[in-house]
């Protein structure tokens, strides 16, 4: 009735972008830094940080290996580490900021899944890049869902290797008590589909909130369905 493998005891759901709607929040808080970095070292050749630029190098990636890959991408490899890093601060300063003023929603048809997931007895954990996990949770009414919450602290904490590696969702699995076949893994980011495919999940749901050639770029990547919303693997 979930739309999953019967085998399947626990899922492992990515954050902003799967359960909630934080990753526009995220994509216009990178703009601003990465804008704002790229007009000050070089204005008469400043090209904007675009939404396939997130897409390709940030989405679901841990905060400073995103500023490198993207960085990397423009072939600006000479960027101190105290500069990349200020540049992740400063983004995660604006999108505290609009997390704090605006809120954040749940979508809808993950709520409706995450209720069915919880009355089918389905384990529920949470594996986000993201350092503000708890906040988003706590802000979306999500919390109440949630076993076991595997954020960017507890990456960085363990010195784990961020998406597209699987450890995030490997230590996951097993905070959960399950081998990584046992658990699926629900995600909306290219790097996301990755870690869980190279972490040999049972299943992976990729969630394309983008539309275009994200799918194919999904199923590329090794997803087992691609979805726009989650409740589409309920029953009608």
């Amino acid at each position: 009735m979930l739309g999953l493998p019967e085998t399947t005891s626990v899922a492992l759901f990515d954050l902003d972008g799967v359960l909630t709607s934080t990753a526009v929040l995220h994509r216009s808080a990178w703009k601003q830094a990465f804008d704002a970095f790229l007009s000050e070292r070089d204005p008469e050749n400043f090209v904007e940080f675009t939404e396939q630029d997130y897409l390709d190098y940030v989405d679901g990636r841990p905060r400073d290996d995103g500023v490198r890959a993207f960085l990397h991408s423009r072939g600006l490899d000479d960027v101190p580490e105290q500069t990349m890093a200020a540049i992740g601060a400063g983004k995660n300063d604006v999108f505290v900021a609009t997390l704090e003023t605006k809120g954040v929603d749940p979508y809808p048809g993950s709520v409706r899944y995450l209720e069915a997931a919880r009355e089918a007895g389905l384990r529920i954990a949470v594996v986000t890049s993201s350092k503000n996990g708890a906040a988003v949770l706590d802000a979306a009414d999500l919390t109440r869902f949630v076993e076991v919450r595997v954020d960017g602290l507890a990456v960085a904490a363990q010195g784990l290797r961020g998406k597209p590696a699987p450890d995030s969702f490997l230590l996951g699995a097993e905070l959960m008590g399950v081998a990584p076949a046992q658990a699926a893994v629900f995600e909306d980011a290219i790097s996301g589909v990755e870690a869980a495919v190279a972490g040999e999940f049972g299943y992976v749901v990729a969630i394309d909130r983008v539309g275009g050639s994200q799918a194919d770029a999904m199923r590329s990547a090794g997803a087992s369905v691609v979805v726009n919303d989650l409740d589409e693997l309920l029953p009608a």
